[in-house]
């Protein structure tokens, strides 16, 4: 039999230059589901797509039988299923947090064209892992394997934020008393609760000259797929530069970079820059103390 143009297009239908326009579709719904939190009803599913209800039904049928969605019974809602689930745990543990974010180092530094570092909690605290250098090269005794301290640091700050309270703790009761032979001035409580609590709300820290001056650092978390800190990368820049302000062109790029990171991980929630005239709500009934703290010399750690 002679191909006709209609027989053409049959034997095209669905398929798209270089893939099939079905797995295309079947990967959006999916994406849809994921970004409801893992169970969302057809409805919702079908607007967020903007597929006609009836094709996104087909669609969770065939996907369903394939044990990538279950239906609830009581509800009528989807959810991700087990056979997807099994699928992103294997790529899950084929990722090297570590790795990943030492990789993307190189790329944060030439985009603002500043010294960026990345830690991760080890047994005595933050440890740098990883650190690439601007052409305005800093003095600094931090290098990879440096220990950084917890209460003075940007990097250190958001792990106190994020981590649970028993893991920091001895390692904060141990600064403080090193501080007290030293005669070194650290933040109080009340100064320290209300760091965590702006560092909580806006996933930033910032530790403007507090021990290098005319030096600011500012930090971002890096979350897995549990919610989990597992590491932090960190800007620091002259003050002079004015980009590590709350609403900075750095802050932009570690805000993205991070957020980015932290959903190669698995992290599902999504980070709000959060613009300078925006406290968090303990600050708006009382603004925060500024911080106390020694100042370094040049050469001290950031």
């Amino acid at each position: 039999m002679k191909p006709t143009l209609k027989n053409a297009r049959r034997a095209t239908a669905g398929v798209e230059r270089g893939g099939v326009r079905s797995v295309r579709v079947a990967s959006a719904i999916l994406r849809a589901l994921a970004a409801g939190g893992g169970t969302r009803p057809l409805k919702e599913l079908a607007a967020a797509t903007g597929l006609a209800r009836a094709k996104v039904h087909r669609y969770l049928t065939s996907l369903r039988n394939a044990g990538f969605v279950i239906q609830h019974t009581d509800t009528g809602h989807y959810q991700i299923g087990p056979a997807i689930i099994e699928i992103g745990l294997i790529g899950l543990r084929r990722i090297n947090p570590v790795a990943e974010v030492c990789n993307a180092l190189p790329a944060l530094r030439d985009q603002i064209n500043q010294t960026v570092t990345a830690a991760v909690w080890g047994e005595n605290g933050p440890i740098v892992v990883g650190m690439q250098e601007n052409d305005d090269w800093l003095t600094m005794n931090v290098r990879v394997g440096s220990h950084l301290p917890i209460l003075t640091t940007a990097i250190g700050r958001t792990f106190l934020a994020h981590l649970p309270q028993h893991v920091t703790r001895p390692l904060v009761l141990r600064e403080q008393r090193e501080a007290q032979v030293k005669k070194i001035a650290l933040p109080s409580a009340q100064e320290i609760g209300a760091l965590i609590s702006e560092i909580r709300f806006r996933r930033l820290a910032r530790a403007p000259s507090a021990l290098l001056p005319g030096v600011d650092a500012i930090a971002a978390p890096v979350f897995n797929d549990h919610g989990d800190i597992v590491s932090v990368i960190c800007v620091v820049a002259r003050a002079n530069a004015e980009i590590t302000g709350w609403n900075g062109s750095a802050v932009r790029a570690l805000t993205e970079m991070t957020a980015r990171i932290s959903a190669q991980l698995g992290y599902t929630k999504a980070v709000t820059l959060r613009p300078v005239s925006v406290e968090p709500p303990l600050e708006r009934r009382r603004r925060a103390p500024r911080c106390s703290g020694r100042r370094a010399r040049p050469g001290q750690d950031i």
